[in-house]
């Protein structure tokens, strides 16, 4: 019978000792609680920041990460706004040669092709809004940023800048 005291009374000091808040209860209920991810109030998806880097001027925008087939094929279709300092980026895995049309883009758009290395390759500037002619990249592209027209030339924005962002 004390055997039997025993075991129990040694499992309700477990269950105390689970229950009472220790240091690391209290240092799990001090963290700060993880960052909420930014998303557009448009488009729902999520915003990262962009720099592009013109020589020692860094161009600060913030974008919305097209990361998804479906994100990609939407694209900026049906938009008639996007800020001074807004856009869209369209990461790739693989480089590789990317075209992009206007259908149902009633938005001209300034459409820069980045390679592999970070920098812009090509700039497909003032595109026709709606038009379903191809714009291509003049080689294999790691991503594509989407401006609103005649940004890139109003911030000087040119083939060789660098454009840095980080994907979560």
């Amino acid at each position: 019978m004390v055997r039997h005291w025993l075991v129990a009374g040694m499992a309700g000091v477990a269950a105390l000792a689970a229950c009472s808040p220790g240091e690391g209860a209290t240092a799990r209920a001090q963290a700060p609680a993880p960052a909420q991810t930014a998303r557009h109030p448009v488009s729902g998806l999520e915003v990262i920041d962009l720099v592009v880097e013109r020589g020692n001027k860094k161009i600060p925008f913030k974008v919305e990460l097209a990361a998804s087939p479906e994100a990609q094929a939407r694209g900026l279709m049906f938009r008639t706004e996007l800020g001074d300092f807004e856009g869209m980026i369209f990461p790739s895995d693989t480089p590789q040669p990317r075209s992009f049309w206007m259908k149902n883009t009633p938005l001209s758009l300034d459409i820069i092709f980045i390679g592999p290395d970070g920098r812009i390759i090509n700039i497909a500037a003032d595109t026709v809004p709606y038009s379903l002619e191809s714009v291509r990249s003049v080689g294999p592209a790691s991503g594509v940023l989407e401006l609103r027209a005649g940004r890139a030339k109003a911030l000087g924005i040119v083939p060789g800048d660098r454009v840095v962002y980080k994907l979560p």
